[in-house]
């Protein structure tokens, strides 16, 4: 078993991220904990509701019941890039370039590091954002499909259409396909070249559950999914994606449904946290399994990676964090 170093927080923890070479924990109730020379506390927000990494600057994006989108540093330091009062920030976006794309009701905004705002209205709700891996492309999920924006340009958006409500969006780490999460149990995708109306649309269904956690290996070959008792991995090396593929099932476990998936950053390994705390590294080539963790307190709400891939830091609905030292 690899080492790990425990961190018993209150409540429900968000998210679970290393910013450099500082893991940081994000609660709901707004804190931020580091663990940087001993445990050390950032008062963020009064009510978190999303916490993502931005790789691009090694911070943290915060967004809360408090209308406020927040700059988090690694040393804990905070920089307020938005604050729209009586609103409440559930939707966050890290873009090239400084850039951060966030939404309430039918507006998305994608603020510059300039401090320059654009406002994008849709006719309805956004439900997800995220940036093209390179440029200043956004995506925006809403009901009955996606829209696509040039940030700062005239160009008219593409409306990339599909029935239902898509929750959540990626692009694929080569900018080939773009992704979503559904209200359903599946996901949907889309080619982004080449696309002919033959195929265009990728249907991945026969999840039991809805699923809430997607992670891309780092050159875009497979993409990982929680909604069901393994990890489901789609194949996206080929032309067409995973149309007319199977998906492999990863560290299956009966009834027990996986909650989180976080890739290797530089291997096709994938870390996979379960309902029940439990978590498992799996390689893709072979299937082979290494127990990371037991089961523990809460099931797994975040898992991320260390630059160097040598360490895992996870969090838990029950406070239950920590980090994994694998590099043994």
């Amino acid at each position: 078993m690899p080492t790990v170093a425990p961190l018993d927080l209150e409540g429900h923890v968000l998210t679970a991220a290393f910013l450099g070479d500082t893991p940081v924990f994000a609660t709901a109730s707004g804190s931020i904990h580091r663990l940087d020379g001993g445990e050390k506390v950032t008062e963020a927000h009064s009510g978190l509701l999303i916490a993502i990494k931005d790789d691009h600057t090694q911070t943290l994006l915060t967004g809360g019941e408090d209308g406020k989108v927040l700059r988090i540093a690694h040393d804990g330091s905070t920089t307020e890039l938005a604050h729209v009062p009586r609103k409440w920030i559930s939707v966050l976006a890290a873009g090239p370039q400084g850039a951060v794309a966030y939404a309430h009701g039918k507006s998305a905004f994608v603020r510059l590091s300039t401090g320059v705002v654009h406002e994008y209205s849709e006719e309805r709700s956004v439900e997800g954002l995220a940036f093209a891996p390179k440029g200043l492309r956004l995506a925006i999920s809403r009901y009955n499909g996606v829209t696509l924006r040039f940030v700062g340009a005239e160009s008219k958006p593409v409306d990339l259409e599909w029935k239902g409500a898509h929750t959540g969006v990626s692009f694929s780490p080569d900018n080939r396909f773009i992704v979503t999460s559904m209200q359903e149990n599946a996901l949907h995708g889309w080619k982004l070249e080449g696309a002919g109306t033959d195929t265009r649309h990728m249907r991945m269904t026969g999840y039991p559950s809805k699923v809430k956690s997607t992670s891309w290996s780092a050159k875009g070959k497979w993409l990982a999914s929680s909604g069901a008792p393994a990890a489901i991995v789609w194949p996206f090396a080929g032309k067409d994606g995973p149309m007319g593929k199977a998906p492999q099932e990863l560290g299956t476990r009966a009834n027990i449904m996986v909650t989180q998936v976080a890739f290797h950053p530089a291997e096709e390994v994938l870390a996979i946290g379960f309902i029940d705390g439990m978590i498992l590294a799996v390689r893709i080539a072979d299937g082979k399994e290494a127990l990371l963790r037991r089961p523990g307190k809460g099931a797994i709400t975040s898992m991320g990676w260390s630059a160097s891939g040598k360490l895992l830091c996870f969090a838990s609905e029950a406070g239950d964090c920590g980090v994994i030292d694998i590099s043994g």
